[in-house]
């Protein structure tokens, strides 16, 4: 695809931005990591945990240059970016702690400052400054709109729409669609209209029952102060193959609406954000998506695709450091593993592993190193054995959150139950095909019944002495170890 101008002006802003930072990284080490995933897989929770294990004395056997004692201590500093607002970690560690609640899902983005005291492998001291930058997944997921037209973007909508589960969703949408011309006289109301049920599709894709996660644009979902404006008031539409969009028509007032998308929403979060990070944690809620079929695994593995293929990837170099930064690490994490036993978590491991397997060759043909674990940043629940009659199964014991239900029970967020997680299929590909159906019992209710993942409360700590407890976790060390390990060396 050739350049156009703005093409051009962009990556000479890009570059500009680039060489500042390389300028201030180059007296004060520094990396930024980007923590990103689609909603509910635990992103504020990841950095919550981060933070609070470095800061207080978590235990990190697998995390190399912590557990040695060669970091001498991890502090936080202001927020180094004005503009951007700063990670409420405070507020979210009296949440998990304190209430045992879980904190307020990620809606815009924020950073936080970490600044790590080490010793280096030949005994000198140095710095490492860790900017770490959260930001929902759903922006991510419109980065692939940059390269492509309102025709191609609409196309693909409408014929991904007509699949599976996505098809019932639809209908209401699809009813309003039938009534528009796209070479009509543009409409305002119509627009709206359109806009208005577009999003609730979108919305109804997202839930757990269903799980997909390819539903571009992102902001749709969560709009924030630009909720309303004409640069979210557009939807695809029926158009003729090879036509143009007639002056005055809707077609054309959609289509300078997704530019306008573009160009106020898409491209100034790639250039003053994604496009300056170093390394990446892409968080995945695939438990949702085992339980809701095939269809939501396949529609996952696609939307990981696109995701990959925004990631400017690549071994560092002096030149790509001035003037083209790459990421050169990207770690995929399967999260919410402590609702499993851990005879399954490398199975979960293997399962994501196959999700990004296509767009994980391309990265390392790239130079980019590729890594998939699963992990709990806080595991809310611990192992036991539950004997069944003659059977003892591998079980997990935790408190439900208020209101959950699960076989006709619901729990009062104070009761702590047993549940036997199922087992995953030793071959991934059984649950990509279909035939490796995940179901488990719950221990606590009846004994045959369609079991689906309860949400359990965040732990009961005890505090030692006056010291702030810390909390348990699940591989977070061993993420930590392949994000930043390297540069601790």
């Amino acid at each position: 695809m050739a350049l156009t101008f703005s093409d051009i002006v962009e990556e000479a802003r890009l570059s500009a931005r680039a060489l500042l930072d390389y300028g201030d990284s180059f007296f004060n080490p520094t990396v930024r990591l980007g923590v990103t995933g689609l909603s509910r897989a635990g992103k504020t929770v990841f950095i919550t945990a981060l933070i609070h294990g470095l800061t207080r004395g978590g235990r990190f056997p697998v995390f190399e240059p912590y557990a040695t004692g060669r970091i001498a201590r991890a502090r936080l500093e202001p927020q180094p970016d004005d503009a951007v607002p700063r990670f409420d970690y405070e507020n979210h560690v009296r949440t998990l702690i304190e209430a045992r609640r879980w904190p307020n899902s990620t809606v815009d983005i924020s950073e936080l400052r970490l600044v790590i005291d080490y010793q280096r492998q030949n005994s000198a001291d140095r710095t490492l400054t860790l900017d770490i930058v959260d930001y929902p997944g759903e922006w991510l997921l419109d980065l692939p709109l940059l390269t492509k037209s309102y025709e191609q973007w609409s196309t693909e909508s409408l014929a991904l729409s007509r699949e599976g589960p996505r098809a019932r969703l639809a209908v209401p949408w699809h009813q309003h669609l039938n009534t528009l011309s796209a070479e009509g006289r543009e409409n305002e109301q119509a627009a709206l209209a359109a806009a208005r049920l577009f999003t609730e599709y979108l919305r109804a894709c997202c839930d757990e029952r269903f799980a997909m996660s390819l539903l571009p644009p992102g902001r749709f979902l969560m709009p924030g102060n630009l909720a309303g404006s004409p640069a979210l008031t557009f939807a695809p539409l029926e158009m003729p193959v090879d036509g143009t969009a007639p002056d005055g028509s809707l077609w054309a007032m959609m289509r300078r609406r997704y530019q306008a998308y573009k160009d106020v929403v898409v491209r100034p979060f790639f250039r003053d954000h994604f496009a300056r990070l170093d390394r990446q944690i892409v968080l995945v809620d695939a438990l949702s998506a085992f339980n809701a079929g095939p269809e939501a695994l396949h529609d996952l593995e696609a939307a990981l695709a696109g995701i990959m293929d925004c990631f400017r990837l690549g071994r560092g170099t002096l030149f790509s450091n001035l003037f083209r930064p790459r990421i050169d690490r990207i770690l995929f994490a399967a999260t919410k593993a402590d609702q499993l036993h851990h005879s399954s978590h490398d199975r979960l491991e293997a399962v994501l592993r196959r999700t990004v397997a296509k767009a994980a060759g391309r990265a390392e043909y790239a130079g980019a190193a590729i890594d998939v674990v699963a992990l709990a940043a806080v595991r809310a629940t611990r192992e036991a054995t539950v004997a069944r009659g003659r059977d003892q199964l591998p079980s997990i014991l935790g408190t439900p959150a208020p209101g959950e239900t699960a076989n006709g029970e619901t729990f009062d967020g104070e009761t702590e139950v047993a549940t036997f997680p199922g087992d995953l299929p030793a071959e991934p590909e059984e649950l990509f095909r279909g035939d490796g159906a995940f179901a488990g019992l719950s221990i606590a209710a009846a004994d045959q019944a369609d079991f689906r993942f309860l949400r359990f409360r965040p732990p009961r700590l005890e505090r030692e002495g006056d010291d702030e407890p810390t909390l348990p976790h699940i591989r977070l060390d061993r993420a930590l170890q392949f994000l930043i390990g390297d540069r601790l060396q």
